[in-house]
Protein backbone atom coordinates (compact mmCIF):
# COMPACT_ATOMS: atom_id res chain seq x y z
CA UNK A 1 0.00 0.00 0.00
CA UNK A 2 1.42 3.38 -0.53
CA UNK A 3 1.49 5.83 2.06
CA UNK A 4 -0.95 8.76 2.52
CA UNK A 5 0.03 12.13 2.95
CA UNK A 6 0.34 12.18 7.38
CA UNK A 7 0.39 15.88 7.24
CA UNK A 8 -2.65 16.37 4.81
CA UNK A 9 -4.36 13.88 7.73
CA UNK A 10 -3.47 15.46 10.76
CA UNK A 11 -5.08 18.82 9.36
CA UNK A 12 -8.43 16.96 8.38
CA UNK A 13 -8.40 15.76 11.66
CA UNK A 14 -8.06 19.14 13.21
CA UNK A 15 -10.45 20.48 10.36
CA UNK A 16 -13.17 17.56 11.52
CA UNK A 17 -12.48 18.66 15.21
CA UNK A 18 -13.26 22.19 14.37
CA UNK A 19 -16.63 21.49 13.03
CA UNK A 20 -17.84 19.46 15.69
CA UNK A 21 -16.64 22.16 17.77
CA UNK A 22 -14.56 20.26 19.88
CA UNK A 23 -12.17 21.65 23.05
CA UNK A 24 -9.76 23.72 21.18
CA UNK A 25 -6.58 22.09 22.53
CA UNK A 26 -7.12 19.25 21.24
CA UNK A 27 -7.51 21.01 17.91
CA UNK A 28 -4.28 22.36 18.84
CA UNK A 29 -2.54 19.02 19.22
CA UNK A 30 -3.33 18.05 15.84
CA UNK A 31 -2.45 21.74 14.02
CA UNK A 32 0.76 21.70 15.99
CA UNK A 33 2.11 18.40 15.43
CA UNK A 34 1.15 19.24 10.92
CA UNK A 35 2.95 22.21 11.77
CA UNK A 36 5.91 20.79 13.36
CA UNK A 37 6.40 18.01 10.70
CA UNK A 38 5.60 20.10 7.16
CA UNK A 39 8.70 21.83 8.63
CA UNK A 40 10.73 18.10 7.97
CA UNK A 41 12.01 16.92 5.19
CA UNK A 42 8.92 14.16 4.56
CA UNK A 43 12.37 11.62 4.69
CA UNK A 44 13.17 12.11 7.80
CA UNK A 45 9.53 12.34 9.04
CA UNK A 46 9.20 8.36 7.87
CA UNK A 47 12.51 7.27 9.47
CA UNK A 48 11.71 9.15 12.67
CA UNK A 49 7.77 7.07 12.53
CA UNK A 50 9.93 3.88 11.72
CA UNK A 51 11.77 4.33 14.63
CA UNK A 52 9.65 5.32 17.25
CA UNK A 53 11.02 9.18 17.50
CA UNK A 54 8.45 11.47 16.39
CA UNK A 55 7.16 12.33 19.59
CA UNK A 56 10.69 13.32 20.52
CA UNK A 57 9.60 16.44 18.17
CA UNK A 58 8.16 19.14 19.67
CA UNK A 59 4.23 19.56 19.24
CA UNK A 60 4.08 15.66 17.98
CA UNK A 61 2.01 13.17 20.79
CA UNK A 62 1.76 9.72 21.39
CA UNK A 63 -2.28 10.58 19.45
CA UNK A 64 -0.34 12.13 16.54
CA UNK A 65 2.45 9.73 15.87
CA UNK A 66 0.33 7.21 15.59
CA UNK A 67 -1.64 8.98 13.12
CA UNK A 68 1.55 9.49 11.30
CA UNK A 69 2.35 5.91 11.12
CA UNK A 70 -1.02 4.71 9.95
CA UNK A 71 -0.53 7.27 7.34
CA UNK A 72 2.66 6.18 5.91
CA UNK A 73 1.55 2.65 6.15
CA UNK A 74 -0.97 3.62 3.57
CA UNK A 75 -3.62 3.24 6.22
CA UNK A 76 -6.41 5.98 7.08
CA UNK A 77 -5.96 6.96 10.45
CA UNK A 78 -8.75 4.96 13.26
CA UNK A 79 -8.69 8.56 14.47
CA UNK A 80 -9.67 10.23 11.42
CA UNK A 81 -11.86 7.43 9.78
CA UNK A 82 -14.20 7.43 13.57
CA UNK A 83 -14.47 11.35 13.12
CA UNK A 84 -14.96 10.81 9.25
CA UNK A 85 -17.68 8.32 10.44
CA UNK A 86 -19.93 10.86 11.98
CA UNK A 87 -18.54 13.83 10.77
CA UNK A 88 -22.06 14.06 8.09
CA UNK A 89 -24.10 11.91 9.87
CA UNK A 90 -27.50 12.96 11.54
CA UNK A 91 -26.00 12.54 15.21
CA UNK A 92 -29.91 12.32 16.37
CA UNK A 93 -30.36 9.56 13.59
CA UNK A 94 -27.37 8.01 14.91
CA UNK A 95 -27.73 8.05 18.76
CA UNK A 96 -31.28 7.01 18.42
CA UNK A 97 -29.82 3.53 16.31
CA UNK A 98 -27.63 2.82 19.73
CA UNK A 99 -30.91 3.85 21.84
CA UNK A 100 -32.59 0.90 20.07
CA UNK A 101 -29.70 -1.18 20.51
CA UNK A 102 -29.77 -0.81 23.91
CA UNK A 103 -30.91 -4.04 25.63
CA UNK A 104 -30.61 -3.04 29.24
CA UNK A 105 -29.27 -0.59 31.55
CA UNK A 106 -26.30 -1.36 34.11
CA UNK A 107 -26.31 1.17 36.24
CA UNK A 108 -29.74 2.04 38.20
CA UNK A 109 -30.67 2.65 42.25
CA UNK A 110 -33.85 1.86 43.86
CA UNK A 111 -34.88 3.09 47.46
CA UNK A 112 -33.51 0.44 48.73
CA UNK A 113 -30.52 2.82 49.08
CA UNK A 114 -31.00 6.39 47.28
CA UNK A 115 -33.13 5.82 44.81
CA UNK A 116 -36.45 7.20 44.69
CA UNK A 117 -38.84 4.41 43.64
CA UNK A 118 -39.40 0.31 44.50
CA UNK A 119 -37.63 -2.02 42.59
CA UNK A 120 -40.40 -3.08 41.20
CA UNK A 121 -41.80 0.11 39.68
CA UNK A 122 -37.91 0.67 38.07
CA UNK A 123 -38.69 -2.63 36.62
CA UNK A 124 -41.81 -2.01 34.92
CA UNK A 125 -40.37 1.17 33.28
CA UNK A 126 -37.38 -0.78 32.30
CA UNK A 127 -40.01 -3.16 30.69
CA UNK A 128 -42.21 -0.44 29.16
CA UNK A 129 -38.90 1.42 28.03
CA UNK A 130 -38.50 -2.07 26.05
CA UNK A 131 -35.43 -3.41 28.01
CA UNK A 132 -34.92 -7.31 28.64
CA UNK A 133 -32.89 -6.35 31.78
CA UNK A 134 -32.32 -4.10 34.73
CA UNK A 135 -29.54 -4.15 36.70
CA UNK A 136 -29.79 -3.04 40.11
CA UNK A 137 -26.94 -1.35 41.33
CA UNK A 138 -27.74 0.20 44.39
CA UNK A 139 -24.87 1.69 46.95
CA UNK A 140 -22.53 -0.08 49.57
CA UNK A 141 -22.15 0.66 52.68
CA UNK A 142 -19.92 3.61 53.22
CA UNK A 143 -21.89 5.77 51.40
CA UNK A 144 -24.20 5.95 54.46
CA UNK A 145 -25.53 9.87 52.93
CA UNK A 146 -26.73 7.36 49.82
CA UNK A 147 -28.09 4.76 52.72
CA UNK A 148 -25.69 2.30 51.42
CA UNK A 149 -26.48 -1.40 51.73
CA UNK A 150 -24.57 -3.24 54.44
CA UNK A 151 -23.77 -7.05 53.29
CA UNK A 152 -26.89 -8.26 55.34
CA UNK A 153 -28.97 -5.80 53.49
CA UNK A 154 -27.77 -6.57 50.19
CA UNK A 155 -28.65 -10.39 50.28
CA UNK A 156 -31.58 -9.51 51.50
CA UNK A 157 -32.23 -7.67 48.82
CA UNK A 158 -30.89 -10.80 46.42
CA UNK A 159 -33.29 -12.73 48.39
CA UNK A 160 -35.93 -9.76 47.34
CA UNK A 161 -34.75 -9.80 43.91
CA UNK A 162 -35.49 -13.60 43.25
CA UNK A 163 -38.50 -13.13 44.81
CA UNK A 164 -39.76 -10.80 42.54
CA UNK A 165 -38.61 -11.70 39.41
CA UNK A 166 -41.00 -14.13 39.45
CA UNK A 167 -43.38 -12.15 38.72
CA UNK A 168 -41.92 -10.05 36.08
CA UNK A 169 -43.19 -9.99 32.27
CA UNK A 170 -41.90 -12.79 30.22
CA UNK A 171 -38.54 -12.39 28.69
CA UNK A 172 -37.63 -9.83 31.43
CA UNK A 173 -35.32 -10.09 34.10
CA UNK A 174 -33.62 -8.46 37.39
CA UNK A 175 -29.48 -8.66 37.20
CA UNK A 176 -28.54 -8.47 41.03
CA UNK A 177 -25.64 -5.74 41.19
CA UNK A 178 -24.23 -2.76 43.31
CA UNK A 179 -22.47 0.43 42.93
CA UNK A 180 -19.42 0.00 45.03
CA UNK A 181 -16.99 2.78 46.02
CA UNK A 182 -14.15 2.23 45.41
CA UNK A 183 -12.16 3.02 48.58
CA UNK A 184 -8.82 5.17 49.29
CA UNK A 185 -6.80 2.64 48.61
CA UNK A 186 -8.49 0.68 45.49
CA UNK A 187 -10.28 -1.53 47.18
CA UNK A 188 -14.15 -2.30 46.80
CA UNK A 189 -16.41 -1.58 49.42
CA UNK A 190 -18.24 -4.58 50.29
CA UNK A 191 -17.47 -8.49 51.30
CA UNK A 192 -15.61 -9.76 48.52
CA UNK A 193 -17.38 -13.22 48.45
CA UNK A 194 -21.00 -11.69 48.24
CA UNK A 195 -19.52 -9.66 45.25
CA UNK A 196 -18.82 -12.51 43.84
CA UNK A 197 -22.62 -13.77 43.67
CA UNK A 198 -24.01 -10.25 42.23
CA UNK A 199 -24.63 -10.60 38.41
CA UNK A 200 -22.85 -7.24 37.75
CA UNK A 201 -20.35 -4.87 39.97
CA UNK A 202 -19.85 -1.05 38.75
CA UNK A 203 -17.23 0.31 40.88
CA UNK A 204 -17.09 4.49 41.39
CA UNK A 205 -15.31 6.73 43.22
CA UNK A 206 -17.58 9.01 45.58
CA UNK A 207 -14.61 10.18 48.05
CA UNK A 208 -11.24 12.28 47.16
CA UNK A 209 -12.05 13.50 44.48
CA UNK A 210 -9.63 15.99 44.88
CA UNK A 211 -6.42 13.20 45.53
CA UNK A 212 -3.53 14.43 43.46
CA UNK A 213 -2.98 12.23 39.69
CA UNK A 214 -0.63 9.95 40.92
CA UNK A 215 -2.93 8.68 44.35
CA UNK A 216 -5.99 8.10 41.85
CA UNK A 217 -4.21 6.50 38.78
CA UNK A 218 -3.28 4.11 41.52
CA UNK A 219 -6.56 3.74 43.68
CA UNK A 220 -8.53 3.15 40.06
CA UNK A 221 -6.12 0.57 38.93
CA UNK A 222 -5.95 -1.41 41.73
CA UNK A 223 -10.05 -1.41 41.42
CA UNK A 224 -9.76 -2.24 37.82
CA UNK A 225 -7.46 -5.06 38.72
CA UNK A 226 -9.94 -6.66 41.48
CA UNK A 227 -11.62 -9.37 39.66
CA UNK A 228 -15.20 -8.42 41.04
CA UNK A 229 -14.72 -5.10 38.98
CA UNK A 230 -16.83 -5.60 35.87
CA UNK A 231 -17.57 -1.74 34.87
CA UNK A 232 -15.57 1.42 35.96
CA UNK A 233 -17.91 4.04 37.21
CA UNK A 234 -18.26 7.44 35.97
CA UNK A 235 -14.74 7.78 35.93
CA UNK A 236 -14.04 11.40 36.73
CA UNK A 237 -16.60 12.09 39.10
CA UNK A 238 -17.64 15.49 38.05
CA UNK A 239 -20.98 17.68 38.14
CA UNK A 240 -21.93 19.49 35.00
CA UNK A 241 -24.42 22.47 35.08
CA UNK A 242 -27.52 19.94 34.17
CA UNK A 243 -29.49 23.41 32.33
CA UNK A 244 -26.38 23.46 29.72
CA UNK A 245 -27.11 19.81 28.51
CA UNK A 246 -29.42 18.95 25.51
CA UNK A 247 -29.31 16.18 23.12
CA UNK A 248 -27.46 18.84 21.02
CA UNK A 249 -25.52 19.98 24.08
CA UNK A 250 -21.77 19.70 24.49
CA UNK A 251 -21.67 19.62 28.47
CA UNK A 252 -18.11 20.11 27.98
CA UNK A 253 -17.76 23.24 30.10
CA UNK A 254 -14.34 24.84 28.68
CA UNK A 255 -13.17 26.04 31.75
CA UNK A 256 -12.96 24.42 35.25
CA UNK A 257 -15.53 26.93 36.74
CA UNK A 258 -18.11 25.57 34.73
CA UNK A 259 -18.20 22.78 36.63
CA UNK A 260 -20.84 22.39 39.77
CA UNK A 261 -18.02 19.65 40.65
CA UNK A 262 -14.75 19.46 38.81
CA UNK A 263 -13.47 16.20 37.14
CA UNK A 264 -10.63 14.26 39.24
CA UNK A 265 -7.32 14.13 38.10
CA UNK A 266 -5.46 10.78 36.99
CA UNK A 267 -3.49 8.96 34.44
CA UNK A 268 -6.01 8.12 31.77
CA UNK A 269 -4.00 6.21 29.38
CA UNK A 270 -2.81 4.28 32.52
CA UNK A 271 -6.29 3.35 33.80
CA UNK A 272 -8.00 2.54 30.27
CA UNK A 273 -5.22 0.91 28.77
CA UNK A 274 -5.80 -1.41 32.30
CA UNK A 275 -9.61 -1.55 30.90
CA UNK A 276 -8.57 -3.22 28.00
CA UNK A 277 -6.46 -5.49 28.75
CA UNK A 278 -8.52 -6.41 31.59
CA UNK A 279 -11.65 -6.70 28.93
CA UNK A 280 -13.35 -4.58 32.21
CA UNK A 281 -15.86 -1.89 30.62
CA UNK A 282 -15.96 1.94 30.64
CA UNK A 283 -19.09 3.52 31.81
CA UNK A 284 -21.12 6.06 29.87
CA UNK A 285 -22.81 7.98 32.14
CA UNK A 286 -26.19 9.44 30.72
CA UNK A 287 -26.95 11.50 33.83
CA UNK A 288 -27.19 15.50 32.10
CA UNK A 289 -25.43 16.42 35.63
CA UNK A 290 -22.48 13.99 35.06
CA UNK A 291 -21.88 12.98 31.02
CA UNK A 292 -19.10 11.24 32.49
CA UNK A 293 -16.14 10.82 30.77
CA UNK A 294 -15.66 13.92 29.21
CA UNK A 295 -15.57 14.30 25.67
CA UNK A 296 -11.83 14.40 25.49
CA UNK A 297 -11.50 11.25 27.64
CA UNK A 298 -14.34 9.25 26.45
CA UNK A 299 -12.19 9.52 22.44
CA UNK A 300 -9.03 8.41 24.81
CA UNK A 301 -10.77 5.11 26.03
CA UNK A 302 -11.85 4.19 22.11
CA UNK A 303 -8.53 4.63 21.28
CA UNK A 304 -7.44 2.63 24.14
CA UNK A 305 -9.63 -0.39 22.57
CA UNK A 306 -12.20 -0.40 25.84
CA UNK A 307 -15.19 -1.87 25.71
CA UNK A 308 -18.26 0.57 27.25
CA UNK A 309 -21.48 0.01 29.41
CA UNK A 310 -23.90 3.22 28.29
CA UNK A 311 -25.76 3.45 32.00
CA UNK A 312 -28.53 6.06 33.05
CA UNK A 313 -27.76 5.81 36.52
CA UNK A 314 -31.21 6.21 37.63
CA UNK A 315 -32.66 7.21 40.62
CA UNK A 316 -35.99 6.91 39.40
CA UNK A 317 -38.69 5.77 36.95
CA UNK A 318 -38.21 8.35 34.52
CA UNK A 319 -34.72 8.59 34.61
CA UNK A 320 -33.90 5.08 32.61
CA UNK A 321 -34.70 7.53 29.46
CA UNK A 322 -31.68 9.48 29.69
CA UNK A 323 -29.97 7.14 28.36
CA UNK A 324 -30.45 8.88 25.19
CA UNK A 325 -27.54 11.37 26.22
CA UNK A 326 -25.48 9.19 26.68
CA UNK A 327 -26.25 7.33 23.22
CA UNK A 328 -25.47 10.92 21.75
CA UNK A 329 -22.19 10.91 23.56
CA UNK A 330 -21.10 7.14 22.15
CA UNK A 331 -21.62 8.40 18.87
CA UNK A 332 -19.70 11.88 18.85
CA UNK A 333 -17.21 10.00 20.03
CA UNK A 334 -16.78 7.34 17.85
CA UNK A 335 -17.68 4.53 19.76
CA UNK A 336 -19.08 1.39 17.88
CA UNK A 337 -22.07 -0.51 19.10
CA UNK A 338 -20.42 -3.97 19.68
CA UNK A 339 -18.53 -2.55 22.02
CA UNK A 340 -21.21 -1.04 24.11
CA UNK A 341 -21.68 -4.63 26.53
CA UNK A 342 -25.62 -3.66 27.25
CA UNK A 343 -26.12 -3.56 23.60
CA UNK A 344 -26.01 -7.75 24.58
CA UNK A 345 -28.63 -10.39 25.57
CA UNK A 346 -28.63 -10.60 29.17
CA UNK A 347 -26.83 -13.77 29.21
CA UNK A 348 -23.91 -12.97 27.16
CA UNK A 349 -23.75 -9.93 29.81
CA UNK A 350 -23.38 -12.46 32.14
CA UNK A 351 -20.73 -14.76 30.79
CA UNK A 352 -19.21 -11.70 30.08
CA UNK A 353 -18.97 -10.88 33.76
CA UNK A 354 -18.26 -14.64 35.03
CA UNK A 355 -15.35 -14.41 32.68
CA UNK A 356 -13.53 -11.79 34.84
CA UNK A 357 -13.58 -14.03 38.28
Amino acid sequence: MSARDPIADLRRIAFLLERANEGPFRVRAFRSAAKALAALPPAEVAERSAAGTLTQIDGVGEVTARCVAESLAGEEPVYLRRLAATAGEDLAGAAARLRAALRGDCHTHSDWSDGGAPIEEMAMAAVELGHEYLVLTDHSPRLTVARGLTAARLRQQLRYIEKINESMPEGFRILTGIEVDILPDGSLDQDEGLLAELDVVVGSVHSGLRDDRATMTRRMLRAVENPHLDILGHCTGRKVPAARVGLTGDGDPGHRAGHTRPPSDFDAAVVFAACAELDKAVEINSRPDRLDPPKRLLRQAVEAGCRFAVNSDAHAPGQLDWLRYGCERAVQCGVDTDRVVNTWPADQVLAWTASHV
